[in-house]
């Protein structure tokens, strides 16, 4: 994976994952220590240094609160801050990252920097305001302690999940993400097909048909009407409906689905696979979506657009792994 390539993914994640914590808390900016709270959610190196320091979501995210109590406290202000909600940045919008976060994370791409998550959580640590040392005070752990540990675990080399690729007459794309739930509850929530649509974007409600969800079994479902914060989405006849089969369901290790448009002859199959690994603090789920590729002059006629091809496949795995991780926060 190319620098640039792993920067801007990084970037998006984290920024994403950002916004969601502030948004939970009703802000509309998203400061460092929501950064610090993206990167123990994160699946790269730097995350699993710090959930395998003990430092999980909630137990961050109560560090985080009662640093912001210490602060109002220290200036004379006694108030009880409502408790934060579910995520709502998806549904709304107006977000953005405050300029010292967005500083921040251009630093940790910059000429001596990779732009990965660990690279970011170094800047982080070297931040000089001191809140996330105080944040880490709170975790009973240090910023040096953080870093020391982060060292060791990049010198031990980092695997990256591969992009889209082609073998065998199919195009693949996988993606790696962190789901703060234990494989039981992850696995449970991907083979129930009443949940599907809280991850497949495509896919905006499902029609019972009364059986037992097992592989083989088959649902209707229906295209959205409406994004997530309200606007109406302009769907074609021929995408409104979508065949949802479930392929494989090996609890709790594997799920596999299939989408099919039954309306587009000329569309193809498209396998959405789930494979979880327990680990430390949650999940490590792999998803990987792959699809027959066209044959003839189709394939030809599709070969200078496979850049973006690759863009979006990219794009919708990202989507499905936020949107899995975020069912869990």
């Amino acid at each position: 994976m190319s620098k640039f390539v792993q920067t801007a993914q990084t970037s998006q994640v984290l920024s994403l994952t950002a916004l969601e914590e502030a948004s939970r808390q009703g802000l509309r900016e998203a400061d460092i220590e929501h950064l610090f709270l993206a990167l123990v959610l994160s699946d790269q190196v730097a995350g699993r240094v710090l959930r395998e320091m003990g430092i999980g979501i909630d137990d961050a995210r109560r560090a985080v609160r009662e640093q912001h109590d210490a602060q109002l406290a220290s200036l004379g202000v006694h108030s009880v801050l409502p408790d934060p909600g579910r995520i709502v940045f998806h549904e709304t919008d107006g977000y953005e990252l405050k300029q010292r976060t967005a500083d921040l994370i251009g630093r940790a791409s910059g000429k001596s920097r990779d732009g990965s998550a660990a690279a970011v959580l170094c800047e982080l640590l070297a931040e000089p305001s001191g809140l996330i040392a105080d944040i880490l005070h709170r975790l009973d752990a240090t910023p040096q302690e953080v870093m020391e540990r982060l060292d060791r675990s990049v010198a031990g080399g980092v695997a990256t999940a591969p992009g889209p690729s082609v073998s065998k007459g199919r195009t693949t794309g996988t993606q790696e993400t962190f789901v703060p739930a234990s494989a039981a509850q992850v696995w449970d929530f991907l083979a129930d097909p009443l949940r599907v649509p809280e991850w497949e974007v495509s896919v905006g409600s499902i029609e019972l048909s009364g059986q037992e969800a097992r592989p083989g079994a088959v649902w209707e479902g229906r295209a959205p009407e409406a994004r997530p914060d309200g606007k109406l989405l302009k769907i074609k006849p021929r995408f409104r409906r979508r065949l949802i089969e479930l392929v494989t369901a090996e609890g709790p290790h594997r799920a596999a689905w299939s989408f099919v448009y039954p309306d587009a002859p000329q569309s193809r199959p498209i396998l959405t696979e789930f494979t979880l690994a327990p680990t430390t603090g949650g999940t490590q789920l792999t998803i990987t979506s792959s699809w027959a590729r066209p044959t003839g002059w189709r394939r030809l006629v599709g070969v200078p657009l496979r850049p973006l091809q690759k863009l979006m496949v990219w794009l919708h795995l990202f989507q499905t792994g936020s949107a899995i991780s975020r069912a869990f926060r």
